[in-house]
């Protein structure tokens, strides 16, 4: 069976994009969100690569991940720290809590992760029924360049007790219709040349146009929004492989 964000990928995740890495997005968040006094949501909050710097600065922040796996390293990183944010689990499009956020982050590209168009719409409106009114909502998109599908690409880390971990992806599907590829992870765990552990993933990943995800946010009801390239605060893309950051505020009337 294939799962999704198990033992292993989460065990990567953990390595591969470590508490302190920054691509720029750390700096970014932490300036956007500055002037926040209350309270912030982080769906998809992974091992807590965001939350983490965040909270260390003050802010109020709590998170939710739909991987179990990911969110018992989150609570370890954060316990690490002395760190204790509210964490649970939950799906972007599904989650219902009785508070609302006065801002809410989807940074990373995570919010591709529903690569079903309904899934995306659905939570874009559950995440604008969550916030304030004057509440926004921050998140990070990328455009798909590679669409080469049956090549396999391969990774390899080696863990803090020597067992070395590689990861094959295979880009499986391409649906352009409605744009989204679909990807085979597997990973193996090595210990001293004998496999221990095998996982198989399913991995699918939505791209929207820039326009079209800035008309998706308009039609929920979400207002002044601002778009913004590899981390540059409202300066528009001009590259297919820049991060696009979108945000947009809500006015509740």
């Amino acid at each position: 069976m294939f799962g999704y964000y198990n033992k292993l990928s989460s065990e990567v995740y953990n390595m591969d994009k470590y508490i302190g890495l920054s691509f720029g997005d750390v700096e970014f968040y932490r300036d956007r969100l500055a002037s926040c006094k209350g309270s912030i949501l982080e769906p998809g909050v992974g091992t807590g690569r965001i939350l983490i710097p965040l909270l260390e600065i003050g802010l109020k922040v709590d998170g939710f991940d739909v991987s179990q796996e990911m969110l018992e390293i989150c609570r370890y990183n954060c316990e690490e720290r002395g760190l204790t944010p509210s964490i649970f689990k939950g799906h972007m499009e599904t989650f219902s809590i009785d508070k609302k956020y006065e801002a809410i982050i989807v940074p990373t590209g995570t919010f591709l992760l529903l690569h079903k168009r309904e899934d995306a719409i659905k939570a874009l409106k559950n995440f604008y029924n969550h916030l304030n009114h004057g509440g926004r909502l921050i998140v990070d998109t990328f455009l798909q360049t590679d669409f080469s599908s049956g090549k396999i690409s391969t990774r390899t880390w080696e863990t803090s007790s020597g067992d070395i971990i590689t990861l094959d992806t295979k880009v499986v599907e391409v649906d352009y219709i409605n744009q989204y590829t679909l990807s085979h992870n597997r990973y193996e765990k090595w210990r001293q040349g004998e496999l221990i552990h095998t996982e198989l993933e399913r991995f699918p990943l939505r791209w929207f146009g820039i326009e079209e995800f800035k008309a998706i946010l308009e039609k929920i009801g979400f207002e002044n929004i601002i778009i913004s390239a590899d981390y540059k605060f409202e300066q528009y893309p001009t590259h297919s492989n820049q991060i696009v950051t979108f945000e947009a505020t809500v006015n509740k009337k």
